[in-house]
């Protein structure tokens, strides 16, 4: 059979094992579709892999993404309902013959009907789903163009609510729509994205992925007429009300991708456009849950791992949205013995599952908050609480008390400096005395891009430059060669590729302790430490410049606001040295 010879190139390849094949065969008995699509589908296997059997066993070149015509030409005697309906592209040809792209070239009945609407013989070739959707797409966003203002008022008229919400599941269940979404989520795995932005603008739908923290735009967003099609299947698989499109909305969505476990979760808002839609994107197969892989200075690690070594009081992480803040927690939490001890965490939500760790999700639905989840657990005679963050007063005194009562409490607050958690405290509620008897220590947080090794540059500073950028300290005496960005094929001409972190632990001790009875501000308190040998945010991301793993351009782009307060730092980023 067809399907047994293309599982058997697959497993021949090592793309499938014997297992998988099962799998997808009992899958395709539900689902009724191709066996390929099935694979792809599953996350077995990526398209491509499919394609390129189906190359082999079918012996019909597959033609490549870059062959396809820019601009797609409906032939006489065809209407592009029947390209979209049977998955087809029209490459070119001419009196004796045309040739498309199609994603079932072996159907005998689809030459036959191409040649006698044509009178002219048709060559079929192979093409993938996803380019042949593509070219689809463009063409009916070119046809389209002027009738999408007519269609988005005339839509959903006259229609009652019943009828409005089957016609949105009619839209999300559309073929070329769930290719489409399947698409935009393969695609953020392939690039490595973090977040995928979907937007309606006046211009159109845009389309955007954050890489490495950096928003890039694609120049292939889908038509802004499929913008509620989209919506729709979105809130389909991550279980929202697809007929509420006035109020935000969050799901999550669960699926396996090319092999990979993804959590997503999703965020919609209305604008005046229309709703836009965010995607964060959680591979759990590529997170490394250890400290060492943290990106930890060796002297900053040895003085966290002291701190959470003590067996009460509060240690905070701190930083902006998407500055790995769960993640050190998590990576905390792993580097513990839970077999000795019991550890609770709340959370909102749980972004990973670990092993020996007893993990409460937040439902404020059922009024199950932050502050009621605590109160509960500390009848359970916890040793370790982690707090996914401390987000109101009710919480940061409960998680204080619970520091003051013999556990270890661990959380996150979003402040931009680690001394800045002092005065949040503060703000919250928490007297100077109780924070000076809890809290151990604040480490903050940030993201930092890596060069890429592939293309990293070298170039050698100035003694003055060196001295502005109060680099002298980190590189070896002699020293002024530093990396900066390129760009090649292997990072997407952006020049780095990948993160690290880099941290700034303020550890309280008897001097700081005084400090903030003294009633200092977050400066005072920053400054103070900076005097008991605190290594900022700023000069951990130099120690990084000289280490060769990272830019000066990078380092002031993530933290400008702390390198501005930093002795010795009069440079700016308009003042790096240019090469050629």
């Amino acid at each position: 059979m067809a399907t047994e010879k293309l599982g058997e190139i697959l497993i021949g390849k090592g793309r499938l094992s014997a297992r998988d094949v099962e799998r997808a065969l009992l899958a395709q008995a539900e689902m009724g579709d191709l066996f390929g699509r099935v694979l792809v589908k599953l996350g077995l296997v990526s398209e491509t892999d499919v394609a390129q059997a189906l190359e082999e066993q079918l012996a019909i070149p597959l033609l490549p993404a870059s062959d396809y015509p820019e601009q797609v030409t409906v032939p006489d005697g065809l209407s592009r309902d029947f390209l979209v309906s049977n998955t087809l592209v029209p490459i070119g040809g001419d009196e004796s013959q045309t040739t498309f792209a199609a994603a079932v070239p072996q159907d005998p009945y689809l030459a036959k009907a191409l040649t006698m609407a044509l009178d002219r013989p048709a060559r079929l070739v192979l093409g993938t789903d996803s380019d042949i959707a593509r070219a689809l797409e463009q063409m009916l966003r070119d046809d389209e163009a002027g009738e999408e203002d007519e269609d988005e008022v005339d839509q959903f008229a006259g229609q009652s609510d019943d009828e409005f919400i089957e016609h949105l599941r009619d839209l999300a269940s559309e073929a070329p729509v769930i290719r489409l979404v399947n698409q935009l989520i393969h695609r953020a795995l392939d690039l490595g994205a973090s977040d995928i932005h979907i937007e309606p603008f006046e211009d159109g739908l845009h389309l955007r992925y954050r890489v490495d923290g950096v928003l890039q735009d694609m120049p292939d967003a889908p038509s802004a007429s499929l913008a509620p099609a989209i919506a729709s299947r979105i809130k389909l698989l991550s279980h929202m009300n697809i007929a509420e499109r006035r109020l935000p909305q969050d799901g999550r969505i669960m699926t396996r991708v090319k092999g990979h476990e993804l959590d997503l979760r999703v965020s919609t808002i209305p604008t005046v456009h229309g709703e836009s839609i965010v995607m964060r994107v959680l591979d759990r197969e590529s997170i490394r849950l250890s400290l060492t892989d943290m990106g930890f200075s060796s002297d900053t690690l040895q003085r966290y791992q002291e701190l959470l070594s003590r067996p009460h009081g509060v240690l905070l992480v701190t930083g902006p949205t998407g500055s790995g803040k769960t993640t050190t927690l998590y990576a905390s939490l792993a580097s513990m013995e839970s077999t000795d001890s019991k550890i609770i965490t709340v959370e909102d939500p749980v972004e990973y599952q670990l092993p020996g760790v007893n993990q409460i999700q937040v439902h404020a639905q059922i009024e199950l908050t932050f502050a009621r989840a605590l109160r509960a657990i500390l009848r359970q005679d916890p040793d370790i609480i982690m707090i996914g963050e401390m987000r109101d007063t009710e919480t940061a005194q409960i998680g204080v008390q619970s520091a003051l009562t013999g556990h270890l409490v661990l959380s996150t607050l979003h402040t931009n400096t680690a001394a800045g958690a002092i005065t949040r405290l503060e703000d919250m509620g928490i007297e100077r005395y109780l924070i000076t008897s809890a809290v151990n220590g604040v480490l903050a947080q940030r993201l930092l891009r890596t060069l890429c090794k592939h293309c990293r540059h070298p170039v050698d500073l100035p003694d003055e430059a060196i001295d502005d950028y109060g680099l002298r300290r980190f590189l070896a005496p002699g020293e002024r060669r530093v990396y900066e960005a390129a760009g090649c094929a292997h990072c997407g001409n952006t020049g780095y590729a990948g993160r690290t972190a880099i941290h700034e632990l303020f550890a309280l001790d008897d001097t700081l302790r005084r400090v903030i009875q003294s009633g200092a501000d977050a400066s005072a308190l920053h400054s103070a430490a900076r005097a008991q040998g605190m290594i900022t945010l700023y000069e951990d991301g130099l120690r990084k410049v000289a280490a060769g793993q990272s830019s000066l351009e990078e380092v002031l782009r993530v933290t400008q606001d702390q390198s501005e307060g930093d002795d010795n730092n009069a440079a700016s980023l308009s003042s790096l040295p240019q090469t050629a």
